[in-house]
């Protein structure tokens, strides 16, 4: 007989009975020795050989775990059957005491949710690294989750960022790349050009995602453009025609400005690229150009009182991390010293700078996210073609040039793909 667990709960009387014999010694219901119980043979069935050529049957019987009204079988739950007797009647019976039998549901139940957290995947763990501030970039960070987001990983539900920001200072990326390396990350995030050559250096091993303004190729972080190999591979903001492309924007806004001054962080892994271009797009375009260092942010002030002897009567910004990051007080200078200036980021002009043509940098960061996303799911870096903008944009500040005393030309309001006023 298979008891279910109706019969488990509320025991019948029949059912005590029959395991009365099992009470323990002394009990006032033991029957007399020498009794012989009814139900020590049973009458085999129709059809059957006789009860005594029976084999034991591997049925297990079951009490239940509940006492019965009347009291009287209390102490038979914790009683061991004899399996000599009940053998003898073609049976195996075998009772469980109340107490151990909650023990082992209990512990069954404490064991699944064990169980179940054993089985769950472990989450991935991206490694975001970064030269500049958090506070400063938080737009572009921001534009990395979404990326991510569109390639179904979202922050804290199936994966987790470790976000890691050298503050403006370079040399503090190779220890924050080894921290990242230790905490094993799935996948390196390094955005912008000195955190992914930083990345590069440190493994080999861990899949690498970068953002660079500088040529990917020339740098060493990927062996062509359309097949990366090795484990890097990312978005490249580089294109070598940009510098001529901005000084001939300053030229159409400020025609009478025969000397420009260009600033350039000499800490950039870029510096010397940055260089060549702009005195070879200034000879293109017929205009002279200083090259003015700027290293770190103590440097800005002295920088401008540079250009102010140098009668520079326009600026461009290189392209560089500190300047992104310290745009604000850039622009403030810029306007205090009535210099034009051209930047490579819309987010200058944003904050009160004059004007600024390239790509989208958060479009880049987003991009970075969706390669993150794809590489965590399986596809190899080497396979994803490193990705270049197509897309330039050129946004004006009108209330900044009319301060300069500038006026912007129709075509050039035009043409720009953003007039702030």
């Amino acid at each position: 007989m298979v008891v279910g667990w109706s019969a488990l709960m509320e025991p019948s009387a029949a059912t005590n009975r029959e395991y009365a014999p099992c009470r323990r010694q002394g009990h006032p219901s033991r029957r007399p020795r020498g009794h012989r119980s009814p139900h020590r043979r049973r009458p085999p069935h129709s059809g059957h050989a006789d009860a005594r050529h029976e084999q034991p049957t591997a049925e297990v019987e079951t009490t239940g775990i509940l006492p019965s009204s009347d009291g009287k079988t209390a102490p038979s739950w914790r009683g061991i059957v004899p399996f000599t007797h009940l053998a003898r009647e073609g049976r195996m019976t075998v009772t469980i005491g109340r107490r151990e039998l909650l023990a082992a549901l209990g512990g069954a139940a404490a064991a699944w949710p064990l169980a179940a957290r054993a089985q769950q995947p472990t989450m991935p763990v991206i490694g975001f690294l970064n030269s500049a501030t958090a506070a400063r970039y938080v737009p572009f960070a921001e534009a990395f989750r979404q990326g991510l987001n569109e390639a179904g990983y979202i922050e804290g539900q199936n994966v987790t960022v470790e976000y890691r920001w050298a503050d403006d200072h370079y040399d503090r990326l190779s220890a924050l790349a080894a921290d990242l390396i230790q905490r094993q990350v799935t996948v390196m995030a390094a955005t912008g050009t000195p955190a992914a050559l930083v990345a590069k250096a440190a493994t080999s091993t861990i899949p690498i995602v970068f953002t660079a303004a500088v040529d990917p190729v020339a740098v060493g972080l990927v062996a062509s453009l359309n097949r990366p190999s090795g484990n890097a591979t990312g978005v490249s903001a580089y294109i070598s025609a940009l510098g001529a492309k901005r000084l001939e924007l300053l030229r159409d806004l400020v025609p009478s400005a025969t000397v420009i001054g260009v600033l350039v962080n000499p800490n950039f892994p870029g510096a010397e690229s940055q260089r060549k271009d702009a005195t070879e797009a200034a000879h293109i375009i017929g205009q002279q150009v200083h090259i003015v260092s700027v290293g770190s942010e103590r440097d800005f002030n002295g920088a401008f009182v540079t250009l102010v002897q140098l009668k520079a009567a326009a600026l461009l910004v290189s392209a560089d991390v500190l300047f992104l990051s310290r745009r604000d007080q850039l622009v403030a200078l810029a306007a205090r010293h009535k210099i034009p200036a051209i930047y490579f980021q819309r987010e200058f002009v944003s904050a009160g700078g004059l004007m600024s043509y390239g790509p989208s940098l958060a479009d880049a960061y987003r991009q970075a996210g969706i390669y993150v996303g794809r590489i965590l799911k399986g596809t190899k870096p080497g396979d994803l073609p490193v990705v270049q903008p197509t897309k330039f944009d050129l946004v004006i500040n009108l209330k900044t040039a009319k301060a300069l005393g500038l006026t912007v030309p129709m075509i050039m309001q035009m043409t720009a793909d953003e007039v702030i006023e």
